[in-house]
């Protein structure tokens, strides 16, 4: 059988979709988890279930070596009235940030 360069090219590149986008799955799910975690600890509601990929970027870590990093936008609700916006940041799949709007406390 002969594979020329360019088929070679383009089943190395399909290959490197799938890879990307099957640990972009599991990145998601540990941020979607933290962030289930998080509202949960502050009594907050997180609508529809969701995050949302808001950009990633190559940045390195402590240690220097280079990772992908990620940002998910949600939305909450405090009181069940309101939506509040909500970021939760990861590197590789160490969550580095999260962070939520000013919100109105339920008394």
């Amino acid at each position: 059988m002969f594979v020329d360069i360019e088929s070679l090219f383009w089943i190395t590149l399909i290959i490197f979709m799938i890879y990307h986008w099957w640990q972009s799955q599991k990145v998601k799910e540990v941020a979607l988890k933290h962030t289930r975690r998080k509202c949960n600890e502050l009594e907050l509601q997180l609508l529809d279930d969701n995050i949302n990929l808001r950009g990633f970027w190559l940045k390195r870590d402590g240690k220097g070596q280079i990772r992908v990093w990620r940002s998910y936008n949600f939305e909450f609700s405090s009181t069940g009235d309101e939506r509040y916006k909500g970021k939760v940041v990861v590197l590789g799949k160490a969550i580095t940030n999260f962070d939520l709007e000013p919100h109105r406390l339920d008394s």
